[in-house]
């Protein structure tokens, strides 16, 4: 049966009538009732209210209500007495219930067939989801693909699509010149060397290098880096820095004395100091981002087939011991080293690993969230990760692993990312113009294999699935991709839109949420290159002087680069100074920060912390506090399947809340009197105020200071936004409600824990409004310092 779902039409497979969704505290709370639909590309649930589709309007792949079967990665029937994970060849010997689907963005769908609902479309629903939802492999997810744009409607519908025009998007060369202009970099050139992919195959087609190196100069220093990846411009800092990126340096390679001379100058580019920063020992492996992942999920959801939870009193011990919020902690506290060289302007900093594909994408993103106001709006983040992402080479097909047939190289690396970002906005708020929902919408987004952004490794890899490209070998040219005259795409694929086409997959009311309106305050004094020196640890160092950034601290190692290996060059010598209170051994990072607050400031602009209002200065970076209390659980993702995972009860009233939200609303209260009690303006005996302090400690973890949520971090009244209760409940029986029970059964509540509450809808994050920078869209001033042009 062929039925319009969302505008899209699809064949039905399976139907439930009278059936309710959980709603989470976010939508609402209470049920909703509907109708169940499986088709082969989703689970679908329609409201009974809802209106009925427009058959005019542009397509979108899934509803308020819905999940791709892609995105599934268990189906739980739930009975009287018993649970069953439900598999194609399971038997299912009980009526169900509910129908809960554990899915791999870590939601949790919860699913209540009413009393009146056929048994028989109750089971048959079940299994048809547990049979067509499979494990992704190579003929599943293009089964998936054309189940969901590979009707004839979509497939002129998409080929008539227009992307975003106000969003950069790297792959051709005026754009990498507006972004060379937009950042005010002198003396860089987009090189087109490698457009056919020939020098490196996992690098895009343009490269942004110093001017003075010329294209045939260029092509020899690809062989002196893993896979060809040479050092590459990434990023202009206000102030004059420049942030590049480059893969480990070959061994055995012979450096003619010309060589030298075009990588020294791609490694200075046309500044007196290079700082090298070595991310191989300091950050995660992705085998240790896939360990902690797996660590946090299973921590996060639990098990309802096995009815296995962890207890309230370990489950920040257990927190702690899945080392993801260590891992957050390390990526930001290395972007903030960086953002503070890269402050104090006159140097380059190149950021080194050994194949340039997954760290240096998390720092050098980290690096420009952090000191560049353009990438905090939506448009500008959406350029950065197509900058230092999708055209940088990351391997997003075998990190996600959709095919299942990588599994040693799953990780995700890109989610850590997004983590990150998302404490960098809950401690500034008001310097974001994108919203937590916005994050959340592309975390979600990553895990549905349909979008072009994330199914291939690099460039190369989207253009052959674009154009048939064809391999030629000559003994001149050697090996190149030949497109054939008049070739098109293989008709029998789908075209896969990129991931930015936000109105293919949410409503117009879920895409408003995305961003936080602003008005644009007056332009500032710019601040041009140069004119701050604000590194005394480096700026005295001999001109060619290449320092390695390792563990907080500089050094001047021996080996940094090969060519410099074989003597005791003078350019190697330490900055030595007669007096001070400054030291060698002083780690880097203390030291950046001694001289940074030692710096005035133009006239005008004062340095503000986690948006407390008065003037900004968009130029200094959004340093993060990494202090246990500081860094807290993604709750809105990770949490948000969480009571459905570890309790599940029969409907009530749609107007009554569920015990434990009730529960956790009576909390709030007692907090909300304790604070008014506890201010200045009453008289309270000391004695009452003793709980007070030790109230925001509840959460905390002695191990090493790590809290589930992040704390308030200015005295005040406490904000349940901010600083949650953790509740710490022995199992309960929900009371009893005079409403109606659907398929009443026994249910031995004593497996469940109850861990936390929902906030109401109505709280508010503290100063959430959006101070944007003056004229995102305006080019920042070009240098007035040293450049390769002048």
């Amino acid at each position: 049966k062929v039925v319009a779902l969302c505008s899209v039409r699809e064949c039905v497979l399976q139907r439930a009538v009278l059936v309710r969704k959980k709603l989470t505290a976010k939508e609402g709370g209470g049920w909703l009732s509907g109708t169940l639909f499986c088709t082969h590309f989703r689970v679908a649930f329609v409201p009974q209210d809802s209106p009925k589709p427009d058959d005019n309007a542009d397509p979108v792949l899934l509803g308020d209500h819905d999940v791709a079967l892609a995105s599934i990665e268990k189906v739980v029937a739930v009975g009287p007495s018993r649970t069953k994970l439900v598999t194609a060849s399971s038997s299912l010997k009980f009526t169900p219930e509910e129908l809960v689907l554990y899915c791999r963005d870590l939601r949790v769908l919860c699913f209540l067939f009413d009393r009146l609902t056929p048994d028989t479309q109750a089971v048959e629903i079940t299994y048809t989801i547990a049979k067509t939802y499979q494990p992704l492999k190579p003929g599943t997810v293009l089964s998936f693909q054309n189940a969901a744009l590979g009707s004839v409607e979509m497939k002129q519908f998409l080929s008539n699509r227009r992307r975003d025009a106000q969003m950069n998007w790297f792959d051709s060369l005026p754009d990498w010149e507006q972004e060379l202009e937009r950042t005010g970099a002198c003396g860089w050139r987009v090189s087109s060397v490698n457009d056919r992919f020939e020098m490196s195959t996992s690098l895009p087609k343009f490269n942004v290098v110093p001017q003075k190196v010329l294209d045939t100069e260029l092509k020899k220093t690809f062989a002196h880096f893993n896979e060809g990846r040479i050092p590459r411009w990434c990023w202009r800092h206000p102030r004059g820095s420049d942030l590049l990126r480059m893969a480990s340096f070959q061994n055995n390679i012979y450096h003619e004395k010309d060589d030298i001379r075009n990588l020294e100058l791609i490694l200075f580019g046309g500044q007196s100091l290079c700082v090298v920063v070595e991310l191989g020992d300091e950050m995660p492996s992705p085998t240790d981002i896939q360990l902690a992942h797996t660590r946090l999920r299973a921590l996060c959801l639990g098990d309802i087939s096995t009815s296995v939870s962890v207890p309230d009193d370990k489950w920040l011990s257990t927190l702690e011991s899945t080392h993801w919020l260590d891992y957050t902690r390390c990526c930001l506290r290395k972007a903030a080293e960086v953002a503070c060289l890269l402050r104090g302007g006159h140097l380059t900093v190149v950021l080194q690993e050994a194949e340039d594909r997954d760290m240096t994408c998390v720092v050098s993103s980290l690096v420009q969230v952090m000191c560049d106001p353009h990438c905090r709006t939506r448009v500008g983040f959406q350029g950065l990760v197509q900058k230092e992402w999708v055209m940088a080479g990351h391997r997003f097909l075998s990190r996600i692993n959709y095919h299942r047939d990588s599994d040693k190289e799953e990780a995700p690396v890109f989610l850590l990312f997004l983590d990150c970002v998302w404490q960098l906005w809950v401690q500034y708020p008001s310097r974001f113009q994108l919203t937590g929902d916005f994050l959340l919408a592309l975390h979600d987004s990553f895990h549905l294999p349909l979008f072009s952004s994330f199914l291939a490794n690099c460039q190369r890899e989207r253009c052959k699935r674009s154009q048939n490209l064809s391999q030629s070998y000559t003994p001149v040219n050697g090996w190149r991709d030949v497109v054939p005259r008049g070739s098109f795409p293989d008709p029998s694929d789908p075209p896969l839109p990129p991931v930015w086409d936000w109105a293919l997959q949410y409503s117009s009311q879920r895409r408003e949420g995305f961003t936080q309106p602003g008005s644009l305050p007056a332009l500032p004094q710019p601040l041009f290159n140069g004119n701050l020196n604000t590194n005394p640890e480096l700026s005295d160092s001999a001109p060619g002087s290449v320092f390695l950034l390792s563990r907080g601290s500089f050094s001047c190692s021996a080996n940094l680069l090969p060519w410099r290996s074989g003597g005791g060059s003078g350019v190697y010598r330490k900055s030595h100074r007669r007096g001070g209170s400054s030291s060698e051994n002083l780690p880097g990072l203390e030291r950046l920060l001694k001289a940074w607050a030692l710096t005035e400031l133009p006239q005008g602009h004062t340095t503000t912390i986690s948006g407390l209002q008065g003037p900004l200065d968009p130029y200094e970076p959004l340093l993060p506090l990494l202090l246990g209390p500081c860094l807290g659980v993604w709750r809105d993702c990770y949490l948000r399947g969480a009571l459905h995972a570890q309790a599940f009860s029969h409907p009530i009233s749609s107007s009554t809340q569920h015990p434990v939200e009730q529960l956790a609303w009576e909390v709030q209260q007692l907090r909300d009197k304790l604070a008014l009690a506890s201010s200045p303006t009453n008289t309270v005996p000391a004695k009452t105020q003793e709980p007070r302090q030790t109230d925001s400690n509840l959460n905390q973890n002695t191990n090493n200071s790590t809290f589930l949520f992040p704390a308030c971090r200015h005295p005040g009244p406490v904000v349940s936004r901010t600083t949650p209760p953790i509740l710490n409940l022995q199992p309960m029986v929900p009371p009893v409600s005079s409403a109606p029970l659907s398929r009443p059964g026994p249910r031995d509540s004593s497996k469940h824990t109850f861990l936390f509450g929902h906030p109401s809808s109505s709280e508010a994050r503290p100063d959430q409004r959006y101070y944007p920078a003056p004229n995102n869209n305006a080019k920042l001033p070009k240098s007035n310092g040293p450049s390769l042009g002048s």
